[in-house]
């Protein structure tokens, strides 16, 4: 256990009543757009959800029209965590506000909780969507990959449609571009290979585009849209399948180097790793940026959209990830799971109503807080909630008081193992805990309960790159005060986990 028309085929005419008729016609339309919208007393939120985009080792460089058209129309928050760096954890974290002790999805299988009729039971209902929903002013839309295990069939198969949403357009398990099922308001739709009619980042941005162009003008929406990239099988479109062909993995100083002072797993990493293996890594590393572009696309879409309907000066776009990832950083495969910056850290842009343009945020965030904020911006009491985060919008509309924000998050893995070991990979043992505590963004604290009990401290800002472990040299003091307070967050509920800031310097 380790402690997200005008038809081009009609024919042109010369007459300038014709052409008049049609401007009025457009001018009209496009009036009754905004009039509908200033009807709205809430504003309309867009949660556009990554999958394993990492932000520490260069994800978001080729997001080109994403940072302009959200970040640099917005604010970026530079300190950004997950609740767990696995992609169902983390996501039932960002649907709940609730951190993974609490929603009980430990990993990504049904037996973890993954989409379980248990957390369908227990914990679908107490969503912000859910909420929303309640609440009876918000559409609600949802288009992409959910939770891994969604729409097994010991769970209710696709037929199943999670409380809190009015458009459900969800694919059937994890994260595919073709050959792919996806749930349309709990009928299956299946798609083939054709990339003009399947390939699936597409395909949601078009499904997204039908919602705004079809959906009511008298009511506020929520929608969410959940990609499949840059997870595996790191399919590109067409278009996009020869991009950087010169692109390599980041040779950062943790790259392709011994984790001599990491806890066990890591330290059974081979190093250095053979010709063959960082080979492989570069390659995907390039494979994940070319999927990347189509995101770029359907962020582009979705924002001109708006903006040509009268509606993007009163929308929220958050832009995010489930989780981090890592290529070869000590020496480590692709993958994620690992309680280190590359895994934990994700991007967070957010552009709307009362956000000043070009601002950075180095206040630290946790993906239990989108779910709070998101509620905060409709209007909904987070405390009337059993959520674990906090709101962070007075943060972006400048009406908070940055100095009383947490000084740290919990970060929990639980591992994907048994109580027994596996034939097949015998020097890995049972299953993995970890706990990690991340204090003021100054210093980082992690606790593995795996066969031994192993801490790791990070001076951050010496060590960016957490290439020392400073256990065994920190104040005692210090580090018996980061133990309290790991022990505090791990059984923490509500709001006894939204943390006031608390000074606290490493010596």
């Amino acid at each position: 256990m380790a402690l997200f028309v005008f038809n081009s085929a009609s024919k042109m005419v010369s007459s300038p009543f014709v052409i008049l008729h049609f401007i009025l016609i457009c001018v009209t339309l496009h009036c009754n757009n905004l009039a509908e919208a200033k009807m709205n007393p809430r504003a309309n939120i867009v949660l556009i959800l990554t999958d394993d985009l990492d932000v520490s080792i260069g994800g978001m460089i080729p997001l080109v029209k994403t940072k302009k058209l959200i970040g640099d129309a917005g604010i970026t928050f530079t300190n950004t965590f997950v609740a767990s760096p696995l992609c169902c954890p983390s996501r039932a974290s960002i649907l709940t506000g609730k951190y993974p002790h609490n929603h009980h999805v430990v990993n990504n299988t049904l037996e973890g909780n993954c989409s379980s009729t248990a957390w369908q039971k227990t914990q679908e209902p107490e969503t912000f969507p859910a909420f929303l929903q309640k609440q009876g002013t918000y559409q609600t839309f949802f288009a992409g990959k959910y939770l891994n295990e969604y729409g097994n069939k010991k769970a209710g198969g696709v037929e199943h449609v999670p409380p809190g949403w009015d458009h459900w357009f969800a694919l059937e398990r994890n994260s595919k571009y073709y050959n792919y099922t996806l749930s349309v308001n709990g009928r299956a739709q299946r798609h083939g290979q054709n990339y003009s009619e399947d390939y699936l980042t597409d395909v949601l941005a078009n499904i997204s585009i039908d919602f705004l162009e079809n959906k009511s003008n008298r009511r506020p929406f929520f929608m969410m849209v959940s990609t499949p990239a840059p997870h595996s099988p790191w399919t590109a479109a067409p278009q996009y399948e020869s991009s950087f062909p010169n692109t390599e993995a980041p040779r950062d100083p943790n790259f392709n180097i011994h984790g001599k002072d990491k806890h066990w797993l890591i330290r059974q990493a081979k190093t250095p790793m053979t010709n063959s293996s960082v080979e492989f890594l570069d390659n995907a590393y390039r494979k994940r940026w070319r999927t990347l572009l189509s995101v770029d696309d359907l962020v582009e879409k979705v924002v001109r959209k708006l903006e040509v309907r009268g509606e993007l000066s009163n929308t929220y776009v958050i832009f995010t990830s489930d989780n981090g990832y890592h290529t070869g950083q000590f020496s480590l495969p692709v993958d994620k799971r690992q309680l280190y910056e590359f895994d934990i850290r994700v991007p967070l842009l957010v552009r709307g109503p009362n956000i000043k343009p070009n601002q950075t945020s180095p206040l630290l965030i946790a993906n239990v807080d989108l779910g709070p904020t998101i509620l905060d911006i409709a209007g909904y009491n987070v405390n009337e909630t059993q959520m674990d985060g906090m709101s962070f919008l007075p943060i972006m509309t400048s009406k908070g008081n940055s100095s009383t924000w947490r000084s740290d998050i919990l970060v929990e893995y639980e591992g994907e193992g048994s109580n027994t070991s596996d034939p097949a990979c015998p020097l890995l043992g049972p299953g993995v805990s970890v706990r990690l505590c991340v204090p003021q963004i100054k210093s980082y604290y992690t606790h593995c309960l795996c066969s031994q009990v192993f801490v790791e401290v990070y001076n951050l800002t010496a060590d960016p790159f957490q290439l020392s472990n400073i256990a065994k040299s920190i104040d005692q003091e210090v580090l018996e005060k980061m133990n309290h307070r790991l022990m505090m967050l791990q059984s923490c509920s509500g709001q006894s986990c939204r943390t006031t800031k608390r000074r606290q310097t490493l010596k």
